[in-house]
Parts: structure tokens; sequence; C-alpha cells
């Protein structure tokens, strides 16, 4: 059966398309400071960021989502990359942070951490923060453990909303909400918005649809990626097995109209590539003649809403 899905200047005209920055430089890194300080550990894409958004405007997205150590890079002299994105038309819609949220000696410098990626989102005119984490032991997982984590949570969402920001929790391969059940036990302590990405989802062991239509009043910010099983591997849309139709379906059904970001964490090729691949796909998918109108959207996931006021 085929989506039911809508383009955006076609009757869904909050939805936008963004492209994360962070295949540009083959991946993710942190801090080697953050091993013995943990306030300094940052995540961090090895690229040009400057490269990045140009290549993410020229492949016809809108926006982007940054990590926090790309911003801290540049905190001094913001100007500089503000201006990258003004003059290639992109915006900064939302900034990636982390921590490991259960070890209680540690949490409030990994908050001090969280609280700096929030005023980057701010310096930068992003308007959401988006998290990951929630450490596995080596002894392993406990049920205290997932308290802690919710508990942390609404921390995040405690320093996003006092710097006018919309948080998000973003389950992961490597923590403690891989699985469906998993990710039920975090949401079960915490208030915090999901972001789902469809790629991580499906790798845990679940239904990225299912899941959107699950949690569909905590749906607040989206990544868009697609995989092969055997051996694993994240992939560019339309290139791996997920089963798009139906993540569309689910995203049109809860009424999301707001910005979908392309998240492509490792790709062994012309990162501009990739995203001109998920772009045509997204271009393709979206244009199709089986058009139905969305819900109405939940207050998490309202274009429309107002953030919150910053105290």
């Amino acid at each position: 059966m085929r989506a039911a899905v809508l383009l955006p200047e076609e009757g869904w005209p909050g939805m936008k398309l963004g492209y994360h920055s962070i295949t540009w430089g083959s991946g993710v890194v942190g801090d080697a400071s953050g091993v013995t300080s943990v306030k300094d550990l940052f995540y961090r894409s090895p690229g040009s960021m400057p490269q990045a958004i140009a290549d993410i405007a020229a492949a016809g997205f809108a926006g982007t989502e940054m990590f926090d150590g790309n911003l801290l890079d540049v905190a001094e002299t913001p100007e500089a990359l503000i201006a990258v994105l003004q003059a290639h038309e992109v915006e900064l819609v939302s900034v990636y942070a982390g921590a490991n949220f259960i070890y209680p000696d540690i949490l409030d410098d990994e908050l001090h951490r969280i609280t700096r990626a929030a005023q980057l989102a701010v310096t930068f005119n992003a308007k959401r923060l988006v998290v990951g984490g929630g450490a596995r032991r080596a002894a392993g997982t406990t049920a205290e453990d997932y308290l802690r984590l919710g508990a942390s949570l609404d921390r995040v969402v405690d320093i996003a909303e006092a710097h006018g920001l919309a948080a998000s929790y973003h389950p992961h391969l490597g923590t403690m909400a891989e699985s469906p059940d998993q990710i039920e036990r975090v949401f079960d302590h915490s208030r915090i918005a999901f972001c789902p990405d469809t790629a991580h989802l499906a790798a845990g062991g679940g239904d990225p649809g299912a899941l959107i239509r699950t949690y569909a009043d905590r749906v607040a910010h989206i990544h868009l990626k697609d995989l092969t099983r055997t051996p694993l591997a994240f992939q560019p849309l339309g290139a791996g097995e997920l089963d798009f139709d139906d993540i569309f379906a689910a995203i049109n059904e809860i009424g999301y109209d707001d910005w979908l970001v392309v998240e492509l964490d490792t790709f062994d090729g012309d990162p501009r590539a990739a995203a001109e691949t998920s772009k045509a796909f997204l271009d393709f998918s979206l244009a199709r003649d089986d058009l139905t109108a969305p819900v109405a959207p939940s207050p998490h996931h309202s274009s429309s809403s107002p953030a919150p006021e910053a105290s």
C-alpha cells in the first residue's frame, strides 16, 4: 500500500526538509579532554561546517542540524558561521548533544554541558535541542538507571525551556534506549518529547512507523535515514530496506508538519552525493499522487506553536 503523503507546498505547509552535518568528516568524534573532565566532552563532526552548509544547500535542503562541539569551536566569533548559513539560506534547525545521564556524581557537570549546548543554540538561532544518551553500565542496566535517566531528561527539558528551546530525546544504538521496551521505560519516567530516528529504531528491533504512532503526542522532531541489516549499515534514503511508505504514512497520520532532518551517521563516499540521493528520494516520495490531508497536529508538533519564553 502506498503512503498518503503531502508535498510541503501542497497542503502540508509546515513541512520543511533539513540535513544533519554529521556526514561531513566521516561521523562523529568527541573531545579527548572529556575522558578526565566530563564538562568538556562535546560531540563534533570533524569535517568543514561551511562546506557542509554549502553542500546541504546545493542538494536542496532548507535547514541543518549540528553538534554542540562544532558550534563551540566558533562560539567566540559566531557571526562568521551565521553569515555562511544566511548566504546559503540554510536555517540551523537544531543542536544535538548528549550525556550519560545516570551517574549522580557527574550529572551536574553533564547538565552544565547541556546548558552550554542550549546557549549555543540560542546564539546560532536554533529553536530545538536534541539529546541522546543513557549509559550502559559494564555490570548491566538497572531499574534505577531508568529512573535516573528519566529524571535527568526532565532537567534537560527545564534547561531547554529556560532558553526558549524545545527539547527531544533521540533513542540510539549503544545506549539503554535501543529496543521498543527500553524506549517505553524511558518515556514512562520522563516528559521529554520524542525524536524518532528511523534507522536507529529499526536497528534496535523496532518498527519505526509503529513507534511514531505509539508516541504520536510526543513526536517533536524527526531524523530520517535508511539502513541495510546484513551487514548493519546506515544508508541514504531509498538505498536500504526500510518501509518509508509506512513511515511517511505514520508521520502523516499523527499530523506532524514540521522539520524532517536526514541524519546519515557515516557514508563511504561524497557526503554531498549522499544528500542529493536522499533529497531526490524525498522529492519523489512526497510528490506521490495519492495525497490526503493530515490530521490536526498535536501541541508537540504544531509548527505554529511558539517556543517557550526564556526565563
